[in-house]
C-alpha cells in the first residue's frame, strides 16, 4: 500500500513520523512523507521518500517573535497555512492510497482525502480532543479546573486551531473543485492514534471511540549516522553530564542563552552537553561541549539530566531514556508536557523560559541531579514505557484495512 504522511512544523514535528513510516517500510509498504524542505535530508537519511511542502518554521517563529501585534501574527500564521495548503494538495497528487496526518495540517488533509477519495487516518503527538480530564495543550489557562470548565477550554482551543485553517481549507477546497458546504471536521476523518504512551497521558473516557493513545513511535535513526568523536572523547573524559538545548525554540538568542547557560553549570557542579537548536546556543569552559543535531536516543541515555523546552518530541526521549528531566517551557503544548513531567515525579517543577537566570537554571539542575528519586522513577517508568510498541497498532489498523 502507498502511504502518504503529512505534517508540518519544527523538528519535533518530524522526526517521530520517521520512525513510523521506517516500520511502515519494513513491512512493505511505500512511505512518503510530505514535510518541509528544510527536512528532506532527515527523512531522506531515514530512508523514506520526502515530499516538499511550502513553508519556513524558524523562519516564521523568528517573524512571529518580531511581530508588533495580535494581528500581524495571525497574518504570518495565515499565510503559513496557505503554503501548506498548496502544498497538501501537490504531495497528494503525487499518488497514494492511504494518508497519516499530523494534527496540525488535519484539516488540509481531511479536505485532499475528500477531494481525491483517499481514506485519512489521525496520527497526533499531542492530545487534540477536549476532554474533562485535563486542559488541552494550548489552553489559556493550563490549570486543571475541574470537568466542565477543562471541556471547555479544550473546545476553546479546537475553535482556534479550526480558525488557524479555515482560509486554507476554503483555498485547497476552490482548488482541487470541492462545494464549499464539503466538511473537514474531525468527525470527518478515521480513527485518530495518538503517538504518546497511555503512561504518560492516560487516555481519557470521554474521548469518541474512535480515537485511541497508541503509544510511542520513536524517530528513525538516519542510517549511517556515527557519533562525532569529539563528543565521545567528552562522553568518556568524565562523569555523566546534563544535556541542555531548547530545540526549535528561542531563534536568534543563542549569544544571550549561552551567556547565561555557563555560569548555571558552573553553580550546579555539573558538565553540560549544549545543543545548539535553532537558538544557536555554544559552548564555554572545559566542562561544556556544543554539539549539533545528535539522536536524543543514542545521547540522553549517557547523560545525568536533561534541560529542554518539553516539546513532545523531546519529552519522549527523556522518558525514553529513563533520567530526570527539567522542563523550561517557552510556548504551545510545551507547558501542558512539562507539567506532566512534574506529576509523573520525574524532575523538579518546571522552570518557565520567561524566568530563566542562570542562577535560577544552576539551582534546577542542581537540585534535579541531586535528588535520587527522580532518577529511580524515570527509570521504572522508562522499563514500563519500552515493553510498548505504538508504532505495531498504527500497523496493524493499517494492515487490516488492506486484508478487508
Amino acid at each position: 500500500m502507498r502511504v502518504l504522511i503529512i505534517t508540518a512544523g519544527s523538528r519535533g514535528d518530524v522526526a517521530p513520523f520517521t520512525g513510523l513510516g521506517r516500520r511502515l517500510l519494513d513491512a512493505g509498504h511505500q512511505v512518503a512523507v510530505a514535510a518541509h524542505p528544510s527536512f528532506a535530508a532527515l527523512i531522506g537519511e531515514c530512508g523514506l521518500e520526502h515530499r516538499p511542502v511550502p513553508g519556513d518554521p524558524q523562519g516564521l517563529l523568528r517573524a512571529w517573535s518580531r511581530a508588533a501585534s495580535r494581528e500581524e501574527s495571525r497574518a504570518l500564521t495565515r499565510a503559513y497555512a496557505d503554503g501548506l495548503a498548496d502544498g497538501v494538495a501537490e504531495a497528494v497528487a503525487g499518488g497514494t492510497d492511504l494518508l497519516l496526518t499530523a494534527a496540525g495540517p488535519a484539516p488540509l488533509s481531511r479536505t485532499a482525502g475528500k477531494a481525491f477519495g483517499i481514506p485519512v487516518i489521525g496520527t497526533y503527538l499531542v492530545p487534540a480532543f477536549a476532554t474533562g480530564q485535563f486542559p488541552l495543550p494550548g489552553a489559556r489557562d493550563a490549570e486543571c479546573l475541574g470537568p466542565e470548565s477543562n471541556f471547555t477550554a479544550g473546545r476553546a482551543v479546537e475553535k482556534r486551531a479550526a480558525g488557524l485553517f479555515a482560509g486554507a481549507v476554503t483555498l485547497l477546497r476552490d482548488r482541487l473543485g470541492l462545494p464549499a458546504d464539503a466538511s473537514s471536521a474531525p468527525g470527518d476523518t478515521g480513527p485518530v492514534f495518538h503517538g504518546f504512551s497511555p503512561l504518560v497521558v492516560p487516555r481519557p473516557e470521554d474521548w469518541p471511540s474512535r480515537v485511541q493513545v497508541a503509544g510511542y513511535w520513536w524517530p528513525a535513526r538516519p542510517y549511517r549516522w556515527q557519533p562525532p568523536a569529539e563528543l565521545v572523547d567528552f562522553l568518556q573524559a568524565g562523569p555523566p553530564p546534563v544535556f541542555i538545548g531548547f530545540g526549535s525554540m528561542a531563534p536568534g538568542q543563542g549569544e544571550q542563552l549561552s551567556e547565561l547557560v555557563a555560569p548555571a553549570v558552573e553553580r550546579a557542579g555539573v558538565r553540560a552537553v549544549v545543543q545548539a537548536g535553532w537558538a544557536g546556543l555554544s559552548g564555554r569552559g572545559g566542562d561544556v561541549l556544543a554539539v549539533g543535531d545528535v539522536p536524543h536516543d543514542w545521547l540522553f541515555p549517557r547523560t545525568a539530566a536533561v534541560v529542554h523546552h518539553a516539546g513532545a518530541g523531546t519529552t519522549a526521549a527523556g522518558l525514553r531514556a529513563g533520567v530526570p528531566a527539567l522542563p523550561v517551557p517557552v510556548m504551545a503544548d510545551q507547558p501542558f508536557w512539562a507539567s506532566r513531567l512534574y506529576q509523573l515525579g520525574v524532575g523538579p517543577r518546571p522552570l518557565p523560559f520567561q524566568d530563566l537566570t542562570a542562577e535560577a537554571l544552576g539551582a534546577a539542575i542542581k537540585a534535579c541531579v541531586s535528588e535520587p528519586d527522580y532518577r529511580r522513577r524515570a527509570s521504572a517508568l522508562a522499563h514500563r514505557i519500552a515493553a510498548e510498541d505504538g508504532a505495531a497498532t498504527v500497523l496493524a489498523h493499517i494492515d487490516s484495512r488492506g486484508a478487508g
